[in-house]
């Protein structure tokens, strides 16, 4: 469903007047109230106060490709293909794949406002609610195949920490494989999907997820602890373009130097950020197998380094999933 023309409007917080947004669009009050019903529909919260009109509350920022940009240093601006911005996708990952099938070249970036389909790992579904949140998908092409990718998605991390880091956000920690954390919850996701030749060429779509400002009615399909920016930084997120801006000047130059560093160069910053460090865990599989032992951080491939009774076990992402012992 693309952007209603009321929304641009009201992202700004503030009451206006059933009859000021009439007038503003030049349209009917009853025009106004079928807008209105649309933004319901888009699954966004509208308050209505007799004498001061409607508001969305704390308003909204909007996916804009000009403040994008703008945020972006020269070496992101050198290594950006294709910039997309939708409304609703199923996904963006999704789209960033039928965007390869199409012939895309490396550097497409696509977001989108919301998507209906949204996953994450194992299949499971990720919450996408209308301009709350980023929904990010970046395709890069390597020449050596998928061994070369061992711990891309862990580096993948380490790049979202720091552009958060760098927008003043506190205390991200990193949970292997592929999950950001804060304050105990979960915060933000990480999805590689692949195309072309597993030991040749080949195209890899890089899916970020993080929550920025996570709506009360959406949390309540979400089955685990979560965070969101806004609880982090006192109900005052960064900018959802200053949030993709930064995280494009970290994701791009990391995916054009990964084939030639490996996860290696990018392996003690993920271990400072490593929120099971020395942890007592259990490792499960798609199969409900489970393992038990002490997360000793990860080795310059990535694999996790799980210390058992038989000794250290090298443990790569695949299915597996990490919690902490009850």
């Amino acid at each position: 469903m693309p952007k209603t023309v009321i929304l641009p409007m009201l992202a700004d917080g503030e009451f206006h007047s059933g009859q000021a947004l009439a007038e503003a669009l030049g349209v009917s009050r009853t025009a106004v109230w079928k807008q209105l019903n649309r933004l319901e529909e888009l699954g966004l919260e509208l308050e209505s106060v007799r004498g001061l009109g409607y508001r969305i509350p704390s308003g909204l920022e909007l996916l804009d490709e000009a403040g994008i940009r703008d945020g972006l240093s020269e070496t992101a601006r050198g290594l950006l293909g294709e910039l997309q911005l939708h409304d609703t996708l199923d996904s963006t990952n999704a789209e960033a794949l039928r965007r390869i099938d199409a012939g895309a070249a490396r550097g497409l970036v696509c977001s989108a406002e919301q998507q209906t389909a949204g996953r994450g790992r194992r299949g499971r579904a990720w919450v996408s609610p209308f301009a709350r949140n980023i929904y990010l998908s970046l395709t890069w092409e390597f020449t050596q195949g998928a061994a070369a990718l061992e711990g891309l998605s862990l580096a993948v991390g380490v790049a979202a920490s720091r552009a958060l880091e760098q927008l003043g956000v506190p205390d991200v920690r990193l949970k292997w494989p592929n999950d950001l954390l804060a304050r105990g919850g979960k915060l933000g996701g990480i999805l590689l999907e692949m195309a072309g030749d597993v030991a040749g060429a080949c195209q890899v779509v890089v899916g970020v997820g993080l929550n920025v400002r996570m709506p009360d009615a959406a949390a309540g399909a979400i089955d685990q602890a979560w965070s969101d920016l806004a609880s982090l930084c006192g109900g005052q997120p960064p900018g959802r373009n200053a949030l993709l801006a930064a995280l494009l000047n970290e994701l791009l130059p990391l995916l054009a130097g990964f084939e030639k560093t490996g996860f290696a160069a990018w392996r003690d910053a993920w271990m400072q950020r490593d929120a099971y460090a020395d942890t007592p865990v259990v490792i499960s599989s798609g199969a409900e197998r489970q393992m038990a032992g002490v997360a000793r951080g990860v080795d310059e491939r990535g694999a996790l380094q799980l210390e058992t009774t038989v000794g250290i076990q090298s443990l790569f992402g695949g299915e597996l999933s990490l919690r902490p012992q009850q």
